[in-house]
């Protein structure tokens, strides 16, 4: 078994997660600069905090029958989990944070928290300096740079808001104290150690958000294990300081989710009549009706699109008035990544303004 305290990880401040954005930031002006991309660095080792905390998660008997569980399915050293478990203990912040999602805000106020100058000009800055791993991503996944770009920016600002909270601790509260997803997070709190234990790291130092989500590309450690590719082959799976990784990684994801290179995402419709107002999709689903069945209940997309290519009909809302959009097959694959409407619509929107500004260089 590999020592728990290897720390491959160097971790940057704030928060950030795929369920919740952080606060929107107010931009000073529209030419504000843009913000520094983290270093590409090697991990220093960290030394583990000595001694158990009061009120720890290893006092807890759900605690104490996950470690048996985890002994008796995995091999792992009782002992060692019971040392790790000593010095973390729940939050109940992270709870708070759970149940006020941003994807519970119209779109109208969604967008502001991601289409800013300074997320813009950190999206152009990232491209200009990963550009020959974007290209060589959307080259070998199909999948295009704009939509890669986008995704680190809006889950992490490309990589200043990884996260503050200890993975451990936010995957433990929830598969402890949070009843109506304690089966999903239970197993990522599995899939963490089992991570941990595969590459090396210290599960006690690795930070994310408060759903546990962890990189620069935020993913849930069964994501990791699945989808994580080491793209630069220095032999390591390193999502945090390493962004050729995570570029390959983000790609792969998408791709082994299903993404057609070269079909179109989205496109903006004009609605009329009144019919088209039972087509409207409340969730992210997969694509079943064609363009030309939406063309006949009075939907038209604004730009061409083949009669046959299926879709859903989803409706924005914007201060004083609704918009519409037509979302192909691979809109619903960045909704893999989150299932809401509007975060596949935010990257989407990002991405496609940050390729607009790196063309004009």
């Amino acid at each position: 078994m590999k020592n728990y305290y290897l720390l491959l990880i160097v971790i940057l401040p704030s928060a950030c997660s795929t369920t919740q954005p952080p606060a929107p930031i107010q931009d000073r002006i529209a030419t504000a600069a843009p913000e520094s991309l983290p270093p590409a660095v090697t991990p220093p080792l960290v030394t583990p905090p000595a001694g158990p905390v009061a009120g720890s998660l290893a006092e807890r008997p759900d605690t104490q029958a996950f470690i048996r569980e985890m002994t008796n399915r995995h091999g792992f050293n009782s002992q060692e989990l019971y040392a790790v478990f000593s010095r973390a203990r729940t939050q109940p912040s992270i709870i708070a944070a759970m149940n006020r999602p941003a994807e519970a805000k119209p779109w109208y106020a969604y967008r502001e928290i991601f289409l800013t100058p300074k997320r813009i000009q950190g999206g152009v800055q990232f491209w200009r300096a990963n550009r020959a791993a974007l290209a060589r991503a959307e080259q070998t996944y199909g999948v295009p740079a704009e939509i890669i770009v986008a995704i680190i920016g809006v889950e992490t600002s490309y990589g200043g808001n990884m996260g503050k909270y200890r993975a451990l601790e936010a995957l433990a509260t929830l598969a402890f104290d949070y009843p109506r997803r304690a089966d999903y997070f239970r197993k990522e709190l599995e899939n963490y150690l089992l991570l941990t234990r595969q590459e090396g790291i210290d599960p006690l130092a690795v930070k994310g958000s408060y759903a546990g989500a962890m990189g620069l590309g935020q993913f849930m450690p069964g994501s990791y294990l699945r989808y994580a590719v080491d793209f630069d082959g220095d032999g390591h799976r390193n999502l945090w300081s390493n962004p050729v990784d995570a570029i390959g990684s983000v790609a792969n994801y998408l791709s082994k989710n299903r993404w057609q290179p070269g079909e179109p995402v989205t496109t903006r419709a004009l609605v009329s009549g009144w019919q088209y107002q039972e087509l409207i999709s409340r969730k992210a689903q997969p694509p079943t009706r064609t363009v030309l069945s939406f063309q006949q209940q009075g939907v038209m997309p604004e730009r061409v699109v083949n009669d046959t290519q299926k879709a859903i009909l989803l409706e924005f809302q914007e201060s004083d008035s609704s918009e519409y959009w037509l979302g192909f097959d691979n809109f619903y694959v960045i909704t893999r990544y989150n299932q809401s409407p509007l975060y596949a619509m935010a990257v989407y929107q990002l991405g496609r303004t940050i390729r607009e500004n790196v063309g004009q260089a």
